[in-house]
Order: C-alpha cells, then sequence, then structure tokens
C-alpha cells in the first residue's frame, strides 16, 4: 500500500510544482510546426509533416493548460507565488503566445478555429501586458531579476497581427505591432545595459539570451503581413534579427556547458522566427542563399528541439522536472 501512496504523492508535488516556464515548450513546438508548414509551401513538397507537428502541438498544449488550471484550483498559494514572482510572471503570456502561434498554424487548415484561438489569445495577452506593465510600474524591481525573458510580453505583442490582418480590422494589428515595437526598443538598451555592465546571468536564465532574436524576427513577418512591402524598416528588422541570431549561436560554446533547465525551451522559438523571418526574406527578394540559410535554421531547430524534448521527458521520468524553486 505504501508504494501507490508514495506514487500519489508524488504526483501531488509534480502537480504542485508544474513550472510555468514549461509552456515555452508549446511556443517552441508550434514553432517548429509553422517553420515546417512554411518550408514545404515554399520548397513545393508537401509531405505533411508541419501539420503533423502542429496537431500534436495542440494536443500538448491542452494537457498542459489543463494541468495547470488543475494546479491552480487546487494550489491557488503556488500559482499565486509564481504569477508574482518578478522573473516567473513573464512567462503567463507563454500561455496566450501559444493561442496566437496555433491561430497562425490553423489559419489555413479551420479558418474558424484559428479565429477563436486568436481572439482569445489577444484578449488574454492585453490582459498579461496590462497586468507586468502595472508591475514594472508601480514595484521596488531589482536590477538582478531583469533579463531577457521580460520580452516575451512584448513578442506576444508583436505576433498578434500576423494572423490579426485576417481575423480583425486593420487598426486593432497595428494597435498591437505599436504597443510591441515601441516597448521592445525600450527594454532593448535597458536589457543590454543590464547583461553588459552588470553581474552576469544566473545560469538558469543564460539560456533567455536567445529570445533577444524573436522581437525583430517576429516584428519583420508582422511587419510584412501589414503592409506588404519590403521597404527599409523591413530590412532593419530582418537583418537585426538575423545578426542577433549569429550573435547567440556564437555563444554556443556557453550554453552546451550548462546543465539542463526548463529555460532551455528558450533556445526553440526564437529559432523558429529567425527561419520564418529568413524564409519570407528569401520569397519577396528571391535570394536563393536565404533559402540554404532556413533550410539549415530549420534542421539545427530540429535538433534543438529533439535534445531539449528528451532532457525534458528525461528529468520528468526522473522527478527533477517538478521541483520547487
Amino acid at each position: 500500500m505504501s508504494e501507490p501512496a508514495s506514487t500519489t504523492n508524488e504526483h501531488h508535488l509534480c502537480l504542485q510544482n508544474l513550472p510555468i516556464p514549461l509552456f515555452g515548450s508549446v511556443m517552441g513546438l508550434s514553432g517548429l510546426a509553422l517553420a515546417t508548414i512554411r518550408i514545404e509551401e515554399v520548397s513545393g513538397y508537401a509531405f505533411h509533416i508541419g501539420q503533423g507537428i502542429l496537431h500534436l502541438t495542440l494536443l500538448w498544449f491542452v494537457v498542459l493548460l489543463c494541468s495547470y488550471l488543475l494546479k491552480w484550483l487546487r494550489y491557488p498559494a503556488d500559482v499565486a507565488i509564481e504569477y508574482h514572482h518578478p522573473v516567473r510572471m513573464n512567462f503567463f503570456p507563454a500561455i496566450s503566445i501559444s493561442l496566437l502561434l496555433l491561430s497562425i498554424g490553423y489559419l489555413n487548415i479551420q479558418e474558424t478555429l484559428s479565429a477563436w484561438f486568436w481572439y482569445a489569445g489577444s484578449a488574454l495577452h492585453f490582459f498579461f501586458v496590462l497586468r507586468i506593465l502595472r508591475v514594472w510600474f508601480f514595484s521596488e524591481l531589482q536590477l538582478k531579476t531583469l533579463n531577457p525573458a521580460w520580452f516575451i510580453p512584448v513578442v506576444g505583442t508583436i505576433l498578434v497581427p500576423v494572423a490579426g490582418t485576417t481575423h480583425a480590422p486593420m487598426p486593432i494589428s497595428w494597435f498591437f505591432f505599436s504597443i510591441g515595437i515601441v516597448f521592445w526598443i525600450a527594454l532593448l538598451s535597458i536589457v543590454l545595459n543590464r547583461v553588459i555592465f552588470h553581474e552576469t546571468l544566473p545560469l538558469k536564465l543564460l539560456p533567455t539570451l536567445f529570445i533577444l532574436v524573436a522581437p525583430p524576427a517576429v516584428g519583420f513577418i508582422a511587419y510584412i503581413h501589414l503592409t506588404g512591402e519590403l521597404n527599409a524598416f523591413a530590412q532593419v528588422l530582418y537583418f537585426n534579427g538575423l545578426f542577433m541570431t549569429i550573435l547567440v549561436l556564437s555563444f554556443g560554446d556557453r550554453f552546451v556547458r550548462l546543465p539542463f533547465f526548463v529555460s532551455w525551451w528558450a533556445y526553440t522559438f526564437p529559432l523558429a522566427a529567425a527561419c520564418m523571418s529568413t524564409l519570407l526574406y528569401y520569397e519577396l527578394s528571391n535570394y536563393t542563399l536565404l533559402l540554404f540559410v532556413a533550410s539549415g535554421i530549420l534542421v539545427l531547430l530540429f535538433l534543438v528541439i529533439a535534445v531539449v524534448g528528451f532532457l525534458t521527458i528525461r528529468s520528468a521520468f526522473k522527478g527533477e522536472l517538478c521541483v520547487p524553486e
């Protein structure tokens, strides 16, 4: 009788300590699905691998969301601790970003489902942005809590127009895009100041440096959806994102020596964004080299997700994934 009781207790502890940053896995898998779908469309080889990944990602999102809602019902105090934590609160918008990414994925598969995802994701994300900005404005935050994860709410607002141009009037998409771009520029200077001139990021947060790639890469995609023009501003966004990708990849020797953390999922979505923005630039410019660059990034993305996914599953089986901070 003691063994089943012990197993039940472990399940309760896992639920109680289910980490909100794990929703980064949904962002990464959604990004992989979108990038794969896009490269299949560009290459003309429709193997429907991307759609398969998208459906599995939706299933994983439902499981994870239901699990976290159950945690909220059973252990509201633990959710409140994460919700008010100066670092972890920035991962709650990963839930709404996951909805927005699923909206993009299902846009050409099931438009009604895509619309529901978009409306829910946009509304929820706007709520999270207002709430987090309120904390930034009125709380005494310490500099050491500042890290690239602060870009997560910003990325979501920039992402809204990608499917928003289909599901809502254009001014709504411009509204969200404007919020994201302005706050990205403001936050970039603050985060770079923190990273360069102050104490080194904790090991657990080093993978979040990859998030520096996401705002310009996603911004480029959103801007093209809004304007349809590869103009000077679009090129600044794309090439800034490309440079950031090269920069964080040059830190690879630092990343490979890190012990595994859930934050490793921060490697994934930015790589997917870099791949998709490069594919879009290739389509607009017909510059063949960029197709090879995008293909290379996609291969790397598959490898990274395979490794991070394996380590996540292994960590879960070893009882190391859901542990108190």
